[in-house]
């Protein structure tokens, strides 16, 4: 590495935030970037660990002792160089992702990991900035057409790759916008969707072509999947149009809450909150936007669905968010012995967190109450876990307002109606069956149609929805020439 003792001679820089007061008035970006002396100086951090942990961290695998290293040396265009032969949207992960990468660091064994997520940031913002960020369109054309069907961060991956293999790929999307997930399951305030636009531009030049408001089923189903689509498609007539087919669609299928009163106004998904505002901030006019402005706000589930309905809901104005979790509380620092270089269970506090939020954990809840079909409270009761099995604690049982419930407990499958379409066989959790390996590698069981992304693997990050959408296109580009030159 450039500077050999640079892990010892330097801490850890944590990007910067707008602070909290200011920015839950408005809902943009307000993470800063390392300047690019700080960003040489975490780059330097980087040890000659011998075996790279972070690379098997990161689901794409991106080559990261290499860019830290390149950072170091101030050498900015190799390192997007380097950093695009992995991942094609650093700007999403850069952002978005939970950094496996550093929680698999070796310096993370006994100090603080290198902050590779902040150093992935600084070079893709650097590289589009100087213009070293341009489309790649193929040298010649193959005649062969492709379908993707979803736009989020597979399906993008996916036509990327294809097109740029000289494939004439369009993408289906059932809504209004491109980006799937991306457009209206993230908040502008940890992603500004201009930057989906920005990338769209390069896919078009490449020669990627999208279709919005198309959804991909069949006719009397449409409507039952509650998408605004103006226009519907069969998957025969895509088989006919197309040489494959792949579906690269979200796991939009959210996990309910079975408790009396769920069918009270005021109890939703929080896919029905989120997408609204990110809509509202791409201009549109809602007639009835979900809105938690003087509300008390409480989120049922702790992940990441459940902080970002905590960080809108205070950029709203609400009169006070509380966010359950079922499960204990996790340790404040990980056992690192047991776990490294695996992702720990440790308390995560989000930035949304920060913003204003009381929460709590073991807790589940029983009922929720209201008068004229209007919810007002939430009954809920304190469990403990014993064996694996939740118990209720005898006389735990408590009461707190509620005028805006959220639903935010994760997704337990796709769209069946999509995958019903497509009469695609199913694995036991309702997802597409598809093998990753061998010469049938996410080839579902229906002919030139193969699958990618949260449809085959079930909820998870961006980052691995970009790995599969990537190893789907080299499978069907070998399927469609019989051998791909394309990277895995």
């Amino acid at each position: 590495m450039g500077k050999a003792t640079g892990f010892l001679e330097f801490e850890r820089r944590h990007e910067q935030y707008e602070a909290p007061l200011a920015r839950v008035k408005h809902h943009k970006e307000f993470v800063l970037a390392l300047a690019d002396e700080e960003a040489k100086v975490q780059g330097a951090r980087c040890m000659d660990c011998g075996i790279p942990f972070c690379n098997n961290g990161c689901p794409v695998n991106n080559i990261i002792p290499d860019f830290n290293d390149l950072v170091y040396h101030q050498d900015w265009q190799r390192a997007i160089d380097v950093l695009h032969s992995t991942n094609n949207f650093p700007e999403f992960t850069g952002r978005i992702c939970p950094a496996p990468c550093e929680a698999a660091c070796t310096l993370g064994i006994n100090a603080d990991p290198v902050g590779i997520k902040s150093i992935e940031h600084a070079i893709i913002d650097k590289a589009w900035s100087q213009g070293w960020v341009v489309p790649q369109p193929p040298k010649k054309k193959t005649g062969k057409k492709v379908a993707v069907v979803g736009s989020g961060p597979a399906g993008l991956a996916v036509a990327q790759q294809l097109a740029r293999a000289g494939h004439e790929v369009t993408v289906f999307e059932k809504n209004d916008r491109i980006g799937g997930l991306l457009r209206y399951g993230i908040p502008d305030f940890k992603l500004e969707k201009w930057l989906i636009d920005r990338r769209m531009r390069q896919m078009e030049a490449e020669g990627v072509a999208f279709r919005t408001n198309v959804f991909v089923g069949q006719e009397p189903l449409a409507a039952h999947i509650g998408n605004t689509a103006k226009e519907t498609i069969t998957p025969e007539a895509l088989k006919e149009q197309f040489d494959a087919v792949v579906i690269a669609g979200g796991a939009e299928t959210p996990r309910d809450l079975p408790v009396p009163g769920r069918e009270l106004a005021g109890v939703h998904y929080a896919m029905e909150f989120l997408p609204q505002q990110n809509k509202v901030n791409a201009g549109d006019k809602l007639a009835d936007q979900l809105l938690a402005k003087g509300k008390h706000v409480v989120v049922i589930g702790g992940g990441d669905t459940g902080s970002d309905c905590v960080g809108t809901s205070n950029r709203h104005g609400a009169k006070s968010v509380t966010q359950f979790e079922l499960l204990p509380q996790p340790p404040e620092e990980e056992h690192k012995p047991l776990v490294w270089p695996y992702w720990p269970i440790k308390l995560r506090t989000s930035s949304s967190h920060e913003e204003g939020c009381s929460r709590d954990w073991a807790v589940a809840t029983k009922r929720l109450e209201g008068k004229n079909g209007k919810v007002e409270k939430l009954i809920a009761a304190r469990v403990e876990w014993k064996d694996g099995k939740m118990q209720e604690v005898p006389g735990s049982e408590f009461e707190m307002k509620a005028d805006l419930v959220l639903l935010a407990m994760g997704f337990t499958q796709p769209a069946s109606p999509v995958l019903d379409a497509f009469r695609v066989e199913k694995d036991a959790r309702g997802n597409v069956r598809a093998s990753t390996e061998g010469e049938r590698a996410y080839y579902t069981s229906v002919d030139k149609v193969f699958t990618a992304g949260d449809m085959r693997r079930g909820q998870s990050l961006v980052v691995w929805a970009i790995r599969e959408g990537r190893q789907c296109a080299r499978a069907v580009d070998a399927y469609l020439m019989g051998c791909s030159e394309l990277p895995r």
